[in-house]
């Protein structure tokens, strides 16, 4: 139990009415969570307004409010906090609450449009096998050691991340890798933690139906550069046009990794086949099982963060050569006719394209490649016609079919995508609204050897329709339906 003036203590607080010297047994943003001794924070968000459950939370005899505007008629006696944002405070509060467990962590964030999940993964098994307690916070799946927590987004909210990040310190973790998305710079979800350092990716368009624009979400992912302290370092894909801005105001020391320029960090693919990568790295050769020129970066940005935090270069480096890559980022199974079935997380036209490209790197001359795509309702549009077109430049099939349509109509979004097909490419494009038949009908037209990649969904062990989850595995999906047809 702590007192509300205890954890206020790095919250730009603008006014106050009532006494702050009351214990607090817990912070939220949801007035159906509040009871005596909770703070309640009312945020503003992209659909509520947390100002208008206040009510809610006064009638819950909550320990206090913490909101950007008071209401029109406190409540005698009860405790009011007025922030300049509540999002931030929201932050700051929870992590003075768990009594600032990333203060207590070497906790690495990492950032991008693509590679994100893969980077913490690699870190997490990486330091693990070096020997230290390692949590992680992924899109996949959040984890302490080797206990796993499910994951619902890919920041935690700012309550949830601290408390996590407690559970860690209280097991005994030294380090926590964390992916950190556009979404959670925005809404303050990281506020209040200290970071050792930030690994930047790259950046492609993405969520512009969250931020407007592209210099919108360029602007959120810099902010988290932006936040590091001094101390702390800053590595950046040299390669990505936007690396360096991305550090323009940053305290943190900068390093670059690259495979095309000579920087901090360098490698080459010596060759990229099915089996893995063969990668020169700071002069030394190196065999992986992860895939594709992508996955090159991602090993080496891993690589530039052991560095980076004093790890012994060969041993990092015979480490990684072991390790395997995330779930759902090209996650492969092998049929009984040889057909090559490929499961991945790719949902922007940047991951597809690497995706893809890869793919007619290390397929042979006489292996068709089937692409079965569809994109997500009630997120960026104007990306549907892009995907399509770059499916139909990289395959030899093309099915478009549903991903997660939410609570837009299925049809609506491949009608989106197919103005995306250009009239050379009709004849080998097929529309299967239903995901399940479009993988039987992609695995009814391949052929022994061929192979198929089912974009967009990767990881995820289900579909969302109309607010209802329902079960469906990508990869599990393409295992029953190759032995039912028996291929």
């Amino acid at each position: 139990m702590q007192l509300l003036q205890t954890i206020l203590k790095e919250v730009k607080v603008l006014d106050t009415k009532g006494s702050l010297d009351v214990p607090v047994a817990g912070i939220t943003f949801d007035s159906r969570q509040v009871r005596e001794q909770v703070v309640f924070v009312a945020v503003r968000g992209v659909q509520t307004d947390g100002h208008d459950f206040i009510p809610k939370a006064e009638e819950a005899n909550a320990a206090a409010i913490v909101c950007e505007a008071l209401p029109a008629q406190p409540q005698p006696g009860m405790a009011y906090v007025v922030v300049q944002d509540s999002k931030k405070a929201l932050g700051q509060m929870a992590s003075a609450f768990y009594g600032n467990p990333s203060k207590k962590l070497q906790l690495v964030g990492v950032t991008g449009t693509n590679g994100k999940t893969t980077s913490v993964t690699l870190l997490h098994k990486l330091f693990r096998e070096l020997g230290y307690h390692v949590g992680l916070l992924s899109t996949v799946q959040n984890q302490i050691d080797e206990e796993v927590i499910p994951a619902t987004h890919t920041t935690p909210d700012a309550v949830k991340l601290n408390e996590l990040l407690a559970q860690m310190v209280k097991a005994g973790c030294t380090h926590c890798f964390m992916e950190v998305s556009s979404h959670a710079m925005v809404q303050q979800r990281v506020a209040g933690l200290t970071f050792a350092g930030g690994v930047f990716t790259n950046i492609t368009h993405d969520h512009l139906d969250y931020h407007g624009t592209f210099d919108e979400y360029i602007k959120a992912k810099k902010s988290f550069f932006d936040m590091l302290p001094k101390g702390a370092f800053a590595l950046i894909n040299a390669d990505d046009k936007r690396g360096p801005v991305m550090v323009q105001n940053t305290q943190a020391n900068v390093y670059y990794f690259a495979l095309r320029k000579a920087v901090d960090f360098k490698a080459r693919i010596i060759d990229n086949t099915i089996q893995g990568l063969h990668l020169e790295v700071d002069g030394h050769e190196i065999w992986c099982k992860l895939i594709g020129a992508f996955n090159a970066y991602n090993l080496l940005g891993a690589y530039g963060v052991a560095v980076l935090m004093e790890e012994d270069k060969m041993e990092t480096l015979t480490v990684l050569s072991s390790l395997s890559s995330a779930v759902g980022r090209f996650d492969y199974v092998v049929s009984d006719a040889q057909i090559t079935g490929i499961v991945d997380y790719a949902h922007t036209p940047d991951a597809l394209e690497n995706v893809l490209n890869t793919i007619q790197q290390i397929r042979n001359p006489n292996q068709k490649v089937i692409t079965l795509v569809g994109c997500g309702g009630n997120r960026d549009a104007a990306k549907r016609p892009v995907m399509a077109d770059i499916a139909c430049r990289f395959s030899d099939k093309v099915i478009l079919t549903s991903d997660n349509p939410r609570f837009e109509e299925p049809q609506a979004i491949l009608e989106d995508m197919q103005k995306g097909v250009k009239p050379l490419d009709y004849k080998k494009t097929l529309s299967v609204l239903d995901r399940r038949e479009a993988i039987k009908t992609a695995i009814m037209l391949a052929e022994p050897n061929d192979i198929i990649l089912v974009a967009g969904k990767g990881h995820e062990t289900y579909q969302e329709v109309k607010g209802v989850k329902y079960d469906f595995d990508d990869k599990q999906v393409l295992h029953d339906m190759f032995q039912q047809l028996g291929k």
